[in-house]
């Protein structure tokens, strides 16, 4: 069935369109044009004035609706999702936290089943650890770390088709060699929970470590050992030119200033928006029974206020957040959607609102919140409150 959305602000590649129509039908979008006059047959959408966008791209989430990747089971991985999607989230990388490689294995061949499904929100699987600085790694992670296993890793890679991303420590022994073997399996490596100063990230960029993990957060910046000062890892992150980022905005993580700061050093075509979502996120029921963390200020807390936890955030709130520090709504959508696709390498298929992508869009109000939201041309009936 054709769909025509009017009466919107689309937000296009090219900028803003303040008069057109966005059709989709059988999942993909037929056209984004300026011409808004109701064509015979369309099913009719009048998007009353707001914001016709991109659907977000998440790559970056550990859970949500009150279940974890790390469950293993493919209703933990639907029912995240689901919630994930009500905010506008419409693609899909699940993240697994630091974890044994039998869960690992595990959650491949769901994500890979899942992977599989017709007009599926899932496109590959992202790893965090177990490869980490146990320094850096937080009590989260506390006794979750290990040496790099070259066997282990391969096995893994080689038996599945859908991991896409890969986070470890670069400091760790044998992190070099990974992050080649990872590029040349085309897997995206980012640095995480790491204390790599210039030279190592240098060499880590150099072998395929192109992306950093939640930048600023569990990474040091600028410091002093006895009487000398050395560059912190963000630094050297801004030092390398093509090295991408993503930042945490939950407007907790990071205040406003550091965001701004990391926008204008290293641009919205290297910089991307992620949630970085515990299960507590999008969780409509507020189960909460873990003794060790505690849910204050928007944001999960270990239960000693010692340290953040993780973000309850979903895409949509990474909008709002970075349009209150000053940043202009459209670059905000680009890191939120585009950005994430082109790093993933998924922007050929999503990311904007362009004739032959797929039919991910959602309408946003005035006030940046989602009131609607089609994934591969499919209505997610419980966003609706256009109608």
């Amino acid at each position: 069935m054709l769909t025509q959305i009017i009466n919107g602000r689309i937000f296009t590649p090219q900028g803003w369109l303040n008069e057109g129509s966005v059709l989709m039908r059988d999942g993909k979008i037929l056209e984004v044009t300026n011409c808004d006059l109701a064509l015979i047959g369309a099913q009719l959408i009048d998007a009353k004035g707001m914001y016709i966008v991109p659907g977000f791209v998440c790559m970056h989430a550990h859970g949500g609706g009150g279940h974890d990747f790390t469950e293993c089971t493919p209703e933990a991985f639907q029912c995240a999702i689901r919630a994930h999607m009500r905010h506008g989230a419409t693609s899909f990388f699940p993240t697994m936290s630091s974890s044994t490689f039998d869960k690992l294995h595990q959650a491949a061949d769901i994500c890979q089943k899942l992977m599989e499904e017709p007009g599926t929100p899932v496109l590959g699987l992202h790893i965090e650890g177990p490869y980490l600085n146990p320094k850096m790694a937080g009590e989260q992670f506390a006794g979750k770390t290990k040496e790099i296993d070259e066997k282990e890793y391969k096995k893994l890679v080689e038996s599945t088709r859908c991991i896409r991303r890969w986070d470890a420590s670069p400091e760790l022994p044998g992190a070099l060699n990974f992050a080649r073997y990872l590029r040349e399996k085309g897997i995206l490596a980012a640095i995480s929970h790491t204390e790599a100063e210039f030279d190592l990230i240098k060499q880590a960029y150099e072998a395929g470590f192109t992306h950093a993990a939640h930048f600023y957060n569990a990474m040091p910046g600028f410091h002093k050992r006895r009487e000398y000062k050395y560059e912190g890892t963000v630094e050297s992150v801004y030092l390398i030119d093509g090295m991408t980022i993503e930042l945490i905005a939950d407007g907790i993580h990071l205040p406003s200033t550091i965001l701004k700061l990391a926008y204008k050093l290293k641009g919205v075509e290297h910089t991307c928006l992620v949630t970085d979502a515990l299960p507590y996120a999008a969780d409509d029921d507020k189960l909460f029974n873990d003794p060790h963390i505690i849910i204050e200020d928007g944001v999960c807390k270990l239960s000693d206020r010692s340290s953040l936890a993780g973000s309850i955030a979903t895409s949509d709130i990474l909008v709002r957040t970075m349009v209150k520090a000053g940043i202009s709504l459209g670059d905000a959508l680009r890191m939120a959607s585009e950005t994430p696709a082109r790093i993933m390498g998924v922007y050929n298929q999503k990311g904007s609102l362009q004739k032959d992508k797929d039919a991910d869009v959602v309408i946003m109000d005035k006030d940046l919140k989602v009131r609607a939201v089609w994934q591969m041309g499919k209505l997610i009936e419980e966003t609706n409150s256009l109608f």
